[in-house]
């Protein structure tokens, strides 16, 4: 069986679907824990609800980026974990964890990569009066949403969509997707 962590930054919606992805006791991929940098959010909530080993910081408890990337480091070690999930984590990975887990980082990110990486990426799309968007599933890199992408799904811009139309749809989406593609990586990696 092989160990992932999933990051989160806020509500967990994207959590919540790999927990009920991994239920079954035949599961080759375990959630083994949820890391957090906002403690007081629904996701570690969410986690600790179900019996989910958690590790929550606050940032502004550390010195800088590489001294809490190194206590996550050794969290992710104490739980034989090998594969990272960023869902909703609003920070940028450092050296600290891409080095040991280069090519095993995921991020869902809500835009068709390259086009509006970053913050508010369906509020970009919005603004640029585009006509399509998506979701797109990619490797972590150095840069911000630059890795690699594996997968994407594109979603239709209606005239009539808002913010929060767009995001629901985009929200669903994810859901589907990110488990997809994340979970047959997961199953397949021998541990060694």
């Amino acid at each position: 069986m092989t160990a992932f962590a999933v990051f989160a930054s806020g509500y967990g919606s994207n959590l919540e679907r790999f927990i009920e992805e991994t239920r079954a006791p035949d599961e080759r991929a375990r959630l083994a824990l949820v890391v957090s940098d906002r403690p007081e959010c629904r996701a570690v909530a969410l986690a600790r609800q179900v019996v989910i080993p958690t590790f929550a910081f606050d940032p502004r408890a550390y010195p800088d980026k590489a001294a809490f990337e190194c206590e996550i480091l050794s969290e992710l070690r104490a739980h034989d974990v090998q594969w990272i999930i960023l869902a909703g984590y609003m920070r940028l990975v450092g050296s600290t964890l891409l080095d040991p887990f280069r090519y095993r980082i995921l991020n869902v990110h809500p835009s068709l990569l390259p086009d509006f990486p970053g913050k508010d990426a369906i509020g970009q799309a919005l603004r640029a009066g585009v006509s399509m968007t998506g979701v797109t599933v990619h490797y972590v890199d150095e840069g911000i949403d630059t890795g690699l992408a594996i997968a994407q799904t594109r979603i239709a811009i209606a005239p009539r969509d808002t913010l929060d139309t767009l995001a629901e749809r985009i929200h669903a989406a994810e859901h589907r997707l990110c488990p997809a593609v994340a979970l047959p990586l997961i199953r397949e990696t021998e541990i060694t």
